[in-house]
This record gives C-alpha cells, structure tokens and sequence, in this order.
C-alpha cells in the first residue's frame, strides 16, 4: 500500500514576535526615520517654539516630536515625545505610506522599501526580546558581542536582507547566535583560482591549516582530487545560486558537494562572514551571498577576491616596516591571507550584466583577532560602543565605570588607541581604511580601558590617494588594479563618514545622556588627539595640509538617499556608491563646536 505523506513542518513563527516588542521597536525605528532624513534633507521640520520641539506635516498627518540638534547638523529624537494626528500615524510603515511623496519615492522603491522596514523590525523585535544588561554585555566575548548589536546606526531599512526568507534569518543572522557547520565544495581549476600571501602560495598549505584531514574531504574525488580547489559554501547560497546559476558545471563534474569540515561556524554582522567557534585559532571565512542588504549585493567582487592577498602582503609589509605602526601603536590588521575564486563562465563575458551575477561563488581566509591579543586584552567592535542594554544602560557607561576613569579619560583613551594608527596611514602613505563600526576592533586591556586598534576588511575599504606621493610609486600591479584613488579631501571624506559621522556623532550624545561627558567637550578630544599626532610628526606638515581634516565644512554623504531616490531596487552593473548631499559644518575645525546646543538633562540614548 502506498505510504501516506510525511507530516508537513509546522509554519515558522519567530517565537519573540509579539505586539509589545514589535511597538517598542516601531517607536526606535521611527524615531531613526524622522533624525536620519531629516540629517540627509530628505525631510525638512520646522522648531515649534518649545524646547527642542519640531514639527514635520506630511499629506495626511503632522509628526510632532523632541529632538536635539548635534555635530554634523545630526538629529536625536526621542522616541518618548514622537506623536501624530493619526492614531495609526506611529507606526513607521505608516510614516512612509504619509510621507512616500514628501520623499520622492517611485511606487516600486516604496514596496520594496516596506518589506525591508519590516524585515528590519522583525530583527529588533528579536533583539529587544532576548536583549542583556549592560553589564552582561560587558562580559561577552568579541565574537558573543557580534550577535547582540543593532546594525548600522545610519541606515535606516539595516536588516532588510532581501532573499531571505523569515526562517532563514532565523537560521543565518548574526543574532541568532547559532553556530552552524558550513560544507565545503571542490571545483575544478578550470573554473576557479587560488590566491595565497606568501607562505601560502600553495593551497595544500591552506588545507593543512584549516583542516583536520583534508584527504578525507576530497575522497570523492578519487585520483582527480589535485584538479580541484576546495572552499566552504553557504547552505543557502548554495540552494538559492550555485545550483541554480552553475547547473552545466555540476552537471559535468567540475563543481562536487563534499562534507563539511565540522567546525562550527558563527556569523558576524556583516552576515556573510563567520567566525570559527570551534577552532578560534582558524580563519574567519567569508562567503558570498546573493543577498540585498543596506546598500549592496553582498557577493564576493571577483577582480577584489583574487586581490586580497596581495593587498594584504602590501598593507603588512608597510605596517611591518614601520616603527612607529609596529611598536608604537601595534595596531592589528587582520590580513585576507587566502581567496578562491569561482568566476561564472558566461556572466563574465557580459560586462553590462548586473553585477550581484560577477560576485556569486568565492571565499576568503581572514585572519581572527583571538592569536593577536595579548593576555587580558578583549577585542569589541567600534559599534558595540553605541548598543544599550535593556536596563537602558550604554554598554560604554559600563565599561567606563568598570575602567575607573573619568568619561573625559576614557574617551581620550579610546581616541588615543585608534587614531594615530589611521592618521599615520593617511598622512604617511596616503592610504585610508573605511574604520566603521563594523570594520574597526577596539582592544581593551584587562580594565577595560581602550588600548589598540585592530582593523579588518582591506580590499573592499582601502582607498589611496590619486596624489603623486613616493610612498605609492612602484604598487604592486595586482593591488593597484583594485585598489580606488579619491582626490585628498574624498580620502579625509573616509575619516568622517565612516567614523566620525557613522560611529562618533551617535556615540558623542549617548556619552552626554549617559555619563556627562559634554558633546563640545568629546569633539575637543577628538581634535586634540590630531593635533598631538602631527605634532608628533612635524616633519608631515605638507601632509597635514593636503589631507585637511580640519576644513570648516565638508560634503554630506548621505546613506539613504541612495536606496530611496538614486539606486532603489533597481540592478546595475557597478556597486553603487554614497550620495553626496551639499554640506556640513565640521565639528572639528577651529570653533566647529560653538554651534552645538549646551549640555541638558534629558535626552535619549540612539535607538538599539
């Protein structure tokens, strides 16, 4: 007799999805929506006459609401004091139905935008629901912290993560905290190609280093094993890409499905990069994923893949020859020490061809923190610096009080670590990192005071200058093929972005709110640890006027404005790049602070 059907699974529900914690996290993220587009002028309010008080009328409703003005023209506003003439006007998904025409929005961008809001929305509710206090935050390890953070400060849809269905965040999303077994895959030489630094020039010495037994992993290949390259894969870029877009390849015995290595595997922030639980000491891997998530397709770009090595031998090679990065700073560059690439035979002939089609099946070697640090170091992300506990304590008012320094001491420290290490970069090489949130490592000692920099991600967050300086001359062909040249003051344009604008101008007024430490004070700090390191360096004065961080305005780059009026959902054959949007006063000039409103009592810490 025929068997009856197997049970179907139950539908995936998320369990913390209810309404207490979705109306908590609509309130932060409509909060976000109102500061970062009124911050990108897509939105213009107008004060009201009480303190703080704005008023923003849209078609069908008026948002009113506290906010308090900062450096770079930002806006906070309290999510406590937002209200709105229709009842339902508090919902964000609401806002955007009232302001879609206020913004500019085409009627596509605005579907799509709405299904990332609430993409996003279902990620904090998760996040709010298993949400630690500051204090157990403070006793997370560096890879434990990745799950617990809020995303970019500065986008607003930052978990919208389009392909994924519910249950694969579920299953892949760095806060689901899940360690996971990645399989690996061996495809013929033909089709891929290895790139290692010195040292690891050859795959096998790869393979001994990251694999128990790497002849037991290639047993299905039998006598043609040394045709093929291995590298881990994705589950979900495998069923949702490789499969689908390399069928002839599989067919034909040129792509093969191995076992796994049985590591298990964590996902950082950046969702396609995984820590190695299980053996701390190997590399952390990162994978393509044909996933559209803040600004970009998160693939691996194939010409910047290859290159990695080679960047990463040039980057260390300029560190290790300099006293002052080596000793001094000791700053840790986490190098990409190996890559295979896998490029699609026929996507490759098509340049016009969208380019989430050139960055599809790939993985790079990256190496981790842990072997870097020194006994009682522990690394956290420069964004874990901005997450709020649930007992509404800033995880860095812990750490603050747990050093036992001043705010004003500890933030110097935390500035003193970080600084000289990118401002000798910028002004000795002309070469400048993206230190954002994500890509910067604070190193706190045993007090939990700021000691050192790590830094990660080179290929695809270097930059040097388009100047003719001797220290450029003579790159490396294959670095200097991938690497970008910005004019001088688009390379300082990295600084405030990504850091002083993506990082510093939300932890200035949480470090306010939270400790006292006044926001005009904080950037004082900040200017006067640039002044010590060219005082330190007087010999680099042409420099310090070439890459100018002290110009009384600089551009507004703005983040949003690219999903939500210039790229929207659309494909296009290049990765797209940051909005420019007139400019703003720098807090770090001469007198850039006299414009900041005076320290008060009340105002709220960023939305988690």
């Amino acid at each position: 007799m025929p068997q009856p059907p197997a049970a179907e699974p139950p539908l995936y529900l998320p369990p913390q999805l209810t309404a207490g914690h979705w109306q908590r996290a609509g309130r932060a993220l409509l909060a976000k929506m109102l500061g970062e587009f009124a911050y990108e002028e897509l939105v213009t309010p107008v004060e009201t006459g009480e303190p703080g008080g704005h008023l923003l009328a849209l078609p069908g409703a008026e948002y009113r609401f506290t906010a308090r003005r900062g450096a770079y023209e930002s806006w906070l506003v309290d999510p406590d004091s937002v209200t709105c003439d229709d009842p339902e006007g508090l919902d964000p998904l609401r806002f955007l139905v009232h302001a879609r025409h206020t913004l500019g929005l085409r009627g596509d961008t605005t579907g799509h935008l709405l299904r990332e809001l609430t993409a996003t929305l279902t990620a904090d509710a998760h996040l709010l629901a298993t949400g630690l206090t500051a204090a157990e935050l403070a006793d997370l390890g560096h890879t434990e912290l990745e799950g617990r953070q809020g995303g970019h400060p500065w986008i607003v849809p930052n978990k919208g993560r389009i392909g994924f269905s519910a249950a694969d965040a579920a299953r892949w999303a760095p806060e689901a905290r899940t360690p996971r077994p990645l399989p690996w895959i061996a495809v013929h030489r033909r089709l891929a190609e290895y790139r290692g630094v010195p040292g690891l020039a050859d795959p096998e010495g790869l393979y001994r280093r990251e694999l128990d037994d790497s002849a037991a992993l290639r047993a299905p290949l039998g006598a043609a094993a040394e045709d093929y390259l291995l590298l881990p894969v994705h589950p979900w870029q495998w069923d949702e890409t490789v499969v689908p877009l390399f069928a002839p390849w599989i067919a034909s015995g040129e792509i093969v499905p191995l076992g796994t290595d049985g590591d298990l595997r964590l996902p950082q922030q950046s969702i396609r990069s995984f820590f190695n639980e299980s053996r701390p000491e190997r590399c952390t891997v990162k994978l393509p994923l044909a996933i559209l998530n803040t600004l970009v397709w998160r693939g691996l770009p194939t010409e910047r893949t290859l290159a990695a090595p080679a960047v990463t031998a040039w980057i260390h090679g300029l560190r290790d020859a300099d006293p002052f990065l080596r000793e001094e700073c000791r700053v840790v560059l986490l190098g990409e020490i190996a890559s295979v690439t896998v490029d699609h035979p026929v996507y490759r002939e098509l340049p016009e061809a969208p380019y989430q089609y050139k960055e599809l099946l790939g993985a790079i070697w990256r190496e981790p923190l842990g072997p870097a640090l020194a006994p009682g170091e522990r690394g956290r992300t420069l964004a874990a610096l901005l997450q709020t506990g649930r007992d509404g304590r800033p995880l860095a008012a812990e750490l603050i009080a747990r050093s036992g320094l001043t705010p004003a001491e500890w933030t110097g420290r935390l500035f003193a670590a970080m600084l000289p290490p990118l401002l000798h970069f910028l002004y000795r090489y002309g070469l400048v990192f993206s230190p954002h949130g994500e890509n910067a490592i604070v190193v706190f000692d045993e007090r939990d005071v700021p000691v050192r920099l790590a830094v990660k991600d080179f290929v695809d967050d270097v930059n040097l200058s388009d100047q003719d300086l001797p220290e450029l001359r003579g790159l490396p062909a294959e670095v200097d093929a991938v690497l970008l040249r910005e004019d001088p003051q688009g390379l300082c344009q990295f600084l405030h972005s990504g850091l002083f604008i993506g990082v510093f101008r939300y932890l200035a007024p949480l470090l306010e709110a939270r400790t006292g430490l006044a926001e005009a004070e904080f950037w004082a700090l900040l200017r006067a640890e640039i002044l010590r390191h060219q005082r330190r360096f007087p010999e680099l004065a042409d420099r310090f006027a070439l890459f100018d961080l002290f110009r009384p305005r600089i551009d507004r780059l703005c983040l949003n404005r690219n999903r939500l009026l210039l790229d929207g959902y659309g494909d296009r054959p290049h990765r797209p790049h940051a909005a420019r949007h007139g400019t703003v006063p720098n807090p770090l000039a001469a007198g850039g602070t006299a414009h900041l409103p005076p320290q008060r009592d009340r105002i709220v810490s960023p939305a988690p």
